[in-house]
């Protein structure tokens, strides 16, 4: 995995939690779910990345 991936996954995540809680104060339902669809999706992108790091580990070839 590398360092630039991974921040970039991480503050995508934390960008959605952000909008996510924003959405939640001012009652933006919109907001809410662009923040939800935002965290997930770097959450989705760093465990994407954590599996292909786990395969190279391994060599790559699943016996």
């Amino acid at each position: 995995m590398t360092v630039s991936r991974t921040a970039r996954n991480h503050a995508q995540a934390m960008k959605g939690r952000i909008t996510e809680e924003l959405g939640r104060v001012t009652s933006n339902r919109r907001l809410q779910r662009r923040g939800r669809a935002d965290r997930v999706s770097g959450s989705l992108k760093q465990a994407v990345e954590k599996a292909r790091g786990a395969f190279r580990r391994n060599g790559g070839n699943p016996r």
